[in-house]
């Protein structure tokens, strides 16, 4: 078990994340975990799940909320793990092991970090506490005061370690790591400027002079436009050292010198040697390196000599001396070596004797997650001694979603690593290959080219010298460089299976993999020996100390999720799908295609005809075949989904379809949803006329009634949300709003489950679209959220403006309604006469229109008013009267409310009887339509006259229900 902070407040277990529900529970989650082990109070907790005055309910939903996660942490059985939710008086105290919170081990990793004595341990514990991060913290739930002020701590504190991660990169001389690592942390904060003074050092000492004053540059102008404020101490100090040539290199580390036999070894007379600015335009490239005392400059050991002649050049008076003091060390730019490398014996002594040719190229190849990098680097980091020249890299990015690296960028890293300044550095590639080629001509460097695609490239890279080695590395054979260049090739096949479980063991332990030896052969058979998949899967297990590796292989026993398990990024997908679809016939792949495009995480056999322009028997059939070549999963009847990696393929497979099958969902989207609110809310009018080129679907679900309309819009809103998103990324405002503003049968029901931000969108969507029609009806809506959250003060100023732009736009009843929703709002602002009299405007503005559901509507607020103004008769009449407009035109949530006005109102005129027949009946319809709101409302009125068990029996399982919804 695992509790997340770093990231989306969630539980993970065995059997994946547990179902907290809404944001408020995750909210409160998330206040017991910060306290852990601590005392939290019922008030503390209000003041996280609440922005303003918490509502009279508080304790109550506290309550609903702790019950519902202490029967879900039961039901996963956390007492084993040692977690439990206890209640302590006015308290609630979540006691749970501090290694099981994620933001708990991320503090102890800082901990751990400042105790390490070397720089490279250091880098091993900052990385790991910054893997932890799975996004913002405290992602997916409400963050009052307090927890916003938790999440930015925990930011914080993330940056602070970003920093030390730059800054103890350099200290291993690793510039062009921390230059990358606060390039993209800069990007996404800007205006810190300690984050950008590491960047201009980092970039400095990396030798990118030009791009390090850029950044201040960039950075000071940045700070002046947006806060009108010059540079800080730290910023301004940078950029002085740069200035003065001053801002030093960082600490270097030492370089290995112990090479396996059988290799080249250096020169006994060379010692290590940086390489200066290039000379000029032609003439002939100086020899730096110095003489040494058996022979001249440049005086190399025959070659031919065996494993003898290696060994006997490694002893301590042949070994490359250390350089002097002040002398500048040999460039390295290789990534660390991998850890818990095992096996491939064969393949590093294959490496070896290729490397013992003359200007040898090595080429490692093999299919995706076979380990090839992990090879080339562990082969470059033991045998270091070899090249006391320096040692480069370069990931080519062959196979990347981001695109190939460009040449001429590759070769400007390697020839400012080589020391030439920044501003000799030749503009074309072919310039910038003859200076590489000039400079690394009799030296030993070694060139390791990570990701090459063809051979094109890994030419243009190859260094001049015949004592330089290249290592290359690739997904394709790449044959033209056999031929061209005498590459020779070492082929990499998966790992026999003692291989992949030592490579289990190298990082869950020994202890573990011993005590279930036949679990992890198990787990390295599934993996089908590839190194990724087994490090994945060890990465996996080793975030779940109390899963056994037994449970773990299960899990991978089913193919369909495999994937799911074993993937990373895309890295291998695309090649094995690819033959997964060649073997599909025509209508499956297109309908493949299409459903890349979908915006939602699922989709049904109507989604999937919208996609694709076909009919749901059709897409069904399709889904099917789909569904058979494990290329969509149906996670319950009809209900399909695609594993992310799989989207992204199909995605690529037809990008022109890209608009037209976005619409077409859309536009799904929108029929459906207009049929549900029309079958949920019967009489209620549908908003608005449809968008223009709009496209009706071929077929349009049906609803039976109000109960399977609504769970369709429940179970479709994270869909309709990344719906009506696309719909606005792709400028089509016209159907952004009006998805939003289609579940309306929904907002109503669940008023206070965070719709705000949505609607924000539909009013973004309808301003940018000028539509005074479509703006008035978001801000009425939005208005009314706002009221049932508590934010009264923003809900009046929302709502004033709405009834002046239904007036412009022509829309008399969404001007009744605006003025319902602003009386609202007025009397609970203590304007009752107001309020009073904006509702009676709303009843005359639907009796012109002949609208008995707007008009049922305004009268049953305008009773709620009465009776609150104590004019219990006045208050009946107007609840008799909405009740009188006719069965069809009622639902069970109006006619409850209406029920309890007349209810309340007998009571007050002293006619308990009458009062309390009509409220027990307004709560068993609520109760009879799932309406546990106004049960609640209903049965709080019955017991402030009646001490009947049975009401508050009725009342707490209401209450209950309520809050687990929330």
């Amino acid at each position: 078990m695992e509790f997340r902070l770093l990231g989306t407040v969630s539980v993970e277990t065995l059997t994946g994340p547990l179902p907290l529900g809404p944001a408020k529970r995750r909210s409160l989650l998330a206040a017991l975990l910060l306290s852990a082990n601590t005392p939290v109070s019922v008030a503390r907790l209000s003041d996280s799940l609440w922005d303003d005055t918490p509502p009279l309910q508080a304790r109550g939903v506290i309550q609903g909320h702790v019950s519902r996660l202490r029967a879900l942490l039961v039901g996963a059985d956390a007492e084993a793990y040692g977690v439990e939710l206890a209640t302590l008086g006015d308290a609630y105290v979540l006691r749970v092991p501090e290694t099981l919170i994620d933001a708990q081990r991320f503090e102890e990793l800082l901990m751990l970090a400042r105790e390490q004595r070397g720089p490279a341990d250091t880098v091993l514990m900052l990385k790991e506490a910054l893997s932890l991060w799975q996004g913002p913290a405290l992602s997916g739930a409400f963050t009052g005061p307090p927890l916003r002020a938790a999440a930015h701590s925990l930011e914080e504190s993330r940056l602070a370690t970003v920093e030390h991660l730059a800054r103890t990169y350099g200290m291993l001389g690793e510039h062009h790591r921390a230059a990358a690592l606060l390039a993209a942390e800069t990007a996404a904060h800007p205006l810190r400027e300690s984050l950008a003074a590491e960047l201009v050092l980092a970039l400095y000492r990396a030798g990118r002079q030009s791009e390090a004053l850029d950044r201040f540059h960039r950075t000071r102008r940045l700070l002046a436009d947006e806060l009108g404020i010059d540079p800080g101490h730290e910023l301004a100090d940078a950029y002085a050292l740069i200035l003065r040539g001053d801002a030093g290199s960082g600490e270097p580390r030492p370089r290995p010198v112990v090479a396996p036999a059988g290799v080249r070894t250096p020169p006994p007379t060379r010692p290590a040697a940086s390489v200066g600015a290039a000379p000029p335009s032609g003439a002939a490239s100086p020899d730096p390196a110095s003489a040494g005392p058996s022979g001249a400059a440049g005086d190399v050991p025959a070659r031919g000599r065996g494993a003898v002649a290696s060994r006997a050049a490694l002893r301590p008076s042949a070994a490359a001396p250390a350089p002097h003091p002040g002398e500048p060390l040999p460039v390295d730019l290789l990534p660390r070596a991998p850890r818990g490398f095992h096996g491939r014996g064969a393949e590093l002594a294959a490496l070896t004797r290729a490397a013992a040719g003359e200007a040898p190229v090595c080429l490692v190849t093999g299919p995706a997650g076979v380990g090839k990098t992990a090879l080339a680097l562990q082969w470059a980091h033991r045998s270091g001694a070899l090249f006391p020249d320096g040692r480069l890299f370069a990931d080519l990015r062959g196979f990347s979603e981001a695109g190939e690296s460009a040449l001429i960028d590759v070769l400007r890293e390697f020839l400012l690593a080589l020391g030439v300044a920044p501003r000799r550095v030749p503009e074309s590639a072919p310039a910038a290959a003859a200076l590489f080629r000039s400079l690394t001509d009799r030296r030993r460097v070694l060139v390791v080219l990570d990701n090459a695609r063809d051979s094109a490239t890994v030419r243009a890279l190859l260094p001049g010298g015949s004592d330089c080695v290249t290592l290359v590395t690739s997904r394709h054979r790449l044959e033209g460089l056999i031929a061209s260049d005498a590459a020779r090739p070492v082929p990499l096949d998966t790992l026999e299976a003692d291989d992949g479980t030592a490579l289990l063991a190298g990082v869950l332990g020994e202890e573990r993999v011993l005590a279930e030896p036949v679990a992890a052969r198990r787990l390295a058979e599934l993996c089908g020996g590839l190194p990724l998949a087994l490090r994945v899967t060890a990465a996996r297990l080793a975030g779940r100390p109390r899963w056994t590796l037994a449970a773990f292989a299960d899990e991978l026993a089913d193919e369909r999720g495999r994937l799911a398990y074993l993937d990373v990024d895309d890295t291998g997908v695309a090649a094995s799908l690819r033959l997964t679809v060649q073997h599909l016939p025509p209508e499956a792949v297109h309908q493949f295609a299409r459903l890349g495009h979908h915006p939602g995480g699922h989709f049904d056999p109507y989604a999937a005809a919208a996609l694709a322009g076909t009919d749901p028997v059709a897409a069904a059939a399709a889904l099917e075949r789909l569904a058979a070549a494990h290329l969509v999963t149906e996670t319950a009847p009809g209900r399909w989904v695609l594993h992310d990696l799989v989207r992204l393929y199909a995605r690529g497979l037809d990008p022109a379809s890209a608009h037209d099958a976005l619409t077409g969902v859309l536009d799904h989207c929108i029929a459906t949803a207009l049929a549900a609110a029309d079958t949920a809310e019967p009489g209620g009018e549908p908003c608005f006329v449809l968008p223009d080129g709009y496209r009706r679907p071929v077929a349009v679900r049906d609803f039976a009634d109000r109960a399977e309309a609504m769970r369709w819009l429940a179970a479709e809103r994270e869909n309709l949300a990344l719906a009506a998103v696309a719909a606005r990324e792709a400028g089509l405002a016209d159907r952004t709003w009006r998805i939003i503003l289609l579940q309306w049968p929904q907002v109503v029901w669940r008023v206070r489950d965070n719709w705000a931000p949505v609607l924000e969108l539909a009013l973004e969507a309808a301003r940018a679209g000028k539509d005074a029609y479509a703006e008035s009806r978001v801000l009425t809506l939005l208005g009314w959220v706002l009221t049932e959250e508590g934010r009264t003060s923003e809900a009046a100023a929302v709502l004033e403006r709405s009834p002046v732009l239904a007036r412009e736009a022509g829309d008399p009843l969404g001007e009744a309604t605006a003025l319902i929703n602003l009386a609202v709002v007025q009397a609970e602002l203590g304007e009752p006469a107001t309020a009073t009299e904006n509702c009676t405007g709303a009843v005359e503005l639907a009796r012109e229109e002949e609208d008995r559901h707007t008009e049922m509507l305004a009268l049953q607020h305008l009773a709620r008013m009465q009776l609150t103004a104590h004019r219990p008769r006045e208050a009946l009449a107007c609840a008799r009267t909405a009740l009188d407009l006719g069965p069809e035109h009622e639902e069970a949530v109006r006619r409850s409310l209406l029920l309890a006005v007349c209810g309340e109102a007998h009571l007050a005129l002293g006619e308990e009887e009458d009062g309390i027949r009509l409220l027990d009946r307004a709560a068993r319809e609520a109760e009879e339509a799932g309406y546990d709101d106004g049960a609640v409302r209903a049965l709080e009125a019955l017991l402030r006259v009646s001490a009947r068990t049975e009401y508050r029996r009725r009342y707490d399982e209401a209450l209950r229900r309520l809050t687990a919804e929330g």
